[in-house]
């Protein structure tokens, strides 16, 4: 499978800490970025004055990116005064103002030139999860006042991971998975259609004989993902391409009401395939070391936590200690919905929640801590964490080497 580089999508990339001269208009109007002389190293020398096509995206932890396709000028402030050294700089659209201006002095500014020549410039909070994932992917130390800059083409880091595609994919940048090796066998199995979450991640799983889900559970997890991943992606990208064939018209009118209720149906299905599948494999590996766990039980309030271990007729027995429960929550991405763990199970003093979210900031994960919630995840996505944050994280092994001395 192909995964791609990331410098198939970008050239290089700065960073910097923004100052209030170019995100307030209180300060100034200048609409401008501020030392951007190294950014000459993959934007090259303003020899003339250049527009830019330009997307913009404000970027929260919490919503959708807020996002403008524009331009951008780089030109040299200097190109009258050949005598003095050029000044280059970096000027966006008064057009850009309602993106630009959702950033504050002290937030991150990234400004990336893609492989189409086109700048993406990236707003976000500082201590973000977003501003984390983000100086990872593009291997950047913290901001500071003055830019950094790296050149993507001089760097080898290596095929896209899992954890980067996701990040990418927060910044809109599709990276495909699809691979029509795997086509003819889906149809054989499901036909143009999808089958139930359950069905298609057992299927994935058929197709990965090579893992060791009892010896390394971390890596057979990522590997069952990533190879589901693929094989989504490739039944989905038929699917369409046959509803497309055909059309959306009805009684010699194009049918809208159609068209939306499809797309809304490719985007639900994406969304909900994620979290499934994270549980049906999880279930796959707790099965495989022996474990006794229940799906779905209920405690208190009619709660349902994703896994409880023994299980929901051990957490109502009064008699049944309760040092030897363990419950898990599983989410594939956490956001702030990490807090609805902390109520599933008055009787369990230390949650545990299993993500695939990679580079949860150090804010979070120090709340998660504060409020007795163990974090775990897979030991492939732990590297997009900062070093004091992996001492304390899990890993799947970790969790399972757990479970197992409490029921002994």
């Amino acid at each position: 499978m192909k995964r791609g580089y990331l410098a198939d999508y970008f050239v290089g990339v700065g960073t910097k800490r923004l100052s209030g001269t170019e995100v307030d208009p209180a300060i100034s109007n200048g609409h401008e970025f501020q030392g951007t002389r190294i950014l000459q190293a993959f934007l090259g020398p303003p020899s003339t004055r250049r527009s830019i096509p330009c997307t913009y995206m404000w970027l929260t932890d919490e919503e959708a990116p807020v996002r403008l396709d524009a331009t951008a000028t780089w030109y040299d402030s200097r190109a009258n005064q050949p005598h003095r050294r050029p000044e280059p700089r970096l000027l966006y659209t008064a057009e850009a103002e309602p993106v630009v201006y959702q950033a504050s002095e002290g937030d991150t500014l990234l400004v990336c030139l893609g492989r189409d020549a086109r700048l993406t410039v990236l707003l976000c909070r500082a201590g973000s999860d977003i501003e984390q994932q983000l100086l990872w992917l593009f291997d950047l130390e913290p901001p500071t006042a003055q830019f950094s800059q790296r050149d993507i083409r001089e760097t080898d880091q290596g095929a896209l991971s899992f954890a980067a595609r996701q990040i990418l994919e927060a910044i809109e940048v599709e990276v495909p998975v699809a691979d029509d090796h795997w086509l003819e066998a889906l149809l054989k199995a499901f036909g143009p259609k999808f089958p139930g979450t359950a069905a298609f991640s057992s299927f994935a799983r058929d197709l990965c004989p090579e893992v060791d889900p009892k010896g390394e559970p971390d890596s057979t997890l990522m590997a069952w993902l990533e190879l589901e991943e693929t094989l989504f992606f490739t039944l989905e990208r038929h699917i369409i391409d046959e509803r497309l064939r055909t059309g959306f018209v009805a009684a010699s009118r194009t049918d809208v009401h159609g068209f939306i209720a499809f797309s809304l149906s490719v985007q639900n299905r994406r969304k909900s395939r994620a979290g499934y599948s994270l549980e049906h494999h999880l279930a796959s590996i707790f099965e495989a070391h022996g474990l006794a766990f229940e799906r779905g039980g209920r405690t208190e309030g009619n709660k349902k936590p994703d896994f409880l271990f023994p299980g929901a007729a051990a957490y109502r027995d009064d008699r049944f200690p309760d040092d030897g429960l363990t419950l898990l929550g599983a989410k594939s991405t956490c956001k702030d919905r990490w807090r609805q763990v902390l109520s599933e199970g008055a009787r369990v003093r230390r949650k545990h929640l299993v993500t695939l979210e990679p580079g949860i900031s150090r804010n979070q994960t120090d709340e998660m801590r504060a409020a007795d919630l163990q974090l775990v995840v897979p030991a492939p996505i732990q590297t997009s964490y900062l070093s004091d944050q992996r001492a304390w994280l899990f890993s799947l092994q970790d969790f399972l080497a757990l479970v197992r001395r409490r029921a002994a």
